[in-house]
């Protein structure tokens, strides 16, 4: 009811010229600057919103370089395992500027399986595994093989 009575005096006070509307005036010409609608400077406002583009640019910098590097453990991973290349991979670790490495963490694990595959690929690593076996399992094995082997030929030749 009071809203009402306000704007039915004002728009009386508007008719007559007697400045009542130029509060309103000011009003929506502040809401049309975005600087005054955030309480701000000119250059207050101008400054925020360079520092926003800024954050902006370096978050997607960031997420960039992050897909690259995956991109980069998915490659290597291929080239491990010998699996067809990717375009798309390659082409995010071009956008990176190819300075893209594996993670720190990630190239020391890499690291370590490389020098345990070439331990096991040595004659060192061969023969660490000989000691690991057991012996005796192995030689039950062949006797029970021998043994199989032998009874299938004793019943399938009437020599022996």
């Amino acid at each position: 009811m009071a809203f009402l009575m306000k704007t039915m005096i004002s728009n009386q006070v508007k008719n007559l010229g007697l400045g009542g509307g130029s509060e309103e005036k000011k009003e929506e010409g502040g809401a049309s600057d975005p600087a005054a609608a955030q309480g701000m400077s000119r250059e207050e406002y101008e400054e925020y919103q360079k520092q926003i583009i800024e954050e902006k640019m370096e978050r997607d910098a960031a997420f960039t370089q992050k897909k690259a590097e995956r991109a980069c453990l998915r490659v290597h991973l291929r080239e491990k395992y010998r699996l067809p290349k990717s375009e798309m991979d390659e082409n995010q670790i071009q956008m990176a500027g190819d300075d893209v490495d594996l993670p720190e963490d990630l190239r020391k694990m890499v690291d370590e399986d490389q020098e345990e595959e070439e331990d096991k690929d040595s004659i060192l690593g061969h023969l660490q595994n000989l000691q690991n076996m057991d012996l005796d399992a192995i030689k039950e094995k062949a006797q029970a093989t021998f043994s199989e082997i032998k009874q299938t030929a004793e019943q399938k030749c009437a020599v022996m």
